[in-house]
């Protein structure tokens, strides 16, 4: 069974998914949501999920530098409710301080034009996140 990562934003959300042994993340795509109507991709969500036979979900929670819970760390904790009740699947919010900037600093270095950068940086971001829950299971 797999794990899947999420980057949860305004407008997107990162799809990362684990490998059949739980050992790397790798990016699937981005999804293009609402946050505001309330629209979150889960019909997109439910695909990946049964073509992945992901068992676990793993939510960024983007807490603030000082560890205290703002306006998106408590939107991640509605999306995450709203995952558990719709797939019945155990979701976790993992910690995700930093997570876009490391995903854009490997993107840089990795000599991403700025362009594509934009298109791929919140499945980087999703990435990041499931590949640190992986390493902590380790």
């Amino acid at each position: 069974m797999r794990v899947l990562g999420l980057d949860l934003g305004t407008k997107t959300l990162g799809v990362a998914v684990s490998d059949e042994l739980g050992w790397t993340a790798q990016g699937i795509e981005t999804i293009s949501i609402d946050e505001e109507r309330g629209e979150y991709g889960l019909k997109r969500l439910r695909e990946i999920i049964d073509e992945y036979e992901v068992d676990t979900i793993v939510v960024g929670f983007p807490k603030n530098m000082n560890g205290t819970v703002g306006p998106r760390a408590e939107a991640s904790q509605r999306f995450a409710k709203l995952l558990e009740s719709e797939f019945s699947l155990p979701v976790i919010l993992w910690d995700e301080r930093l997570s876009t900037m490391a995903a854009e600093r490997m993107l840089i270095t990795a000599d991403v034009s700025r362009k594509k950068r934009k298109q791929v940086i919140d499945k980087m971001a999703a990435v990041v996140i499931l590949q640190s829950y992986l390493d902590s299971k380790q």
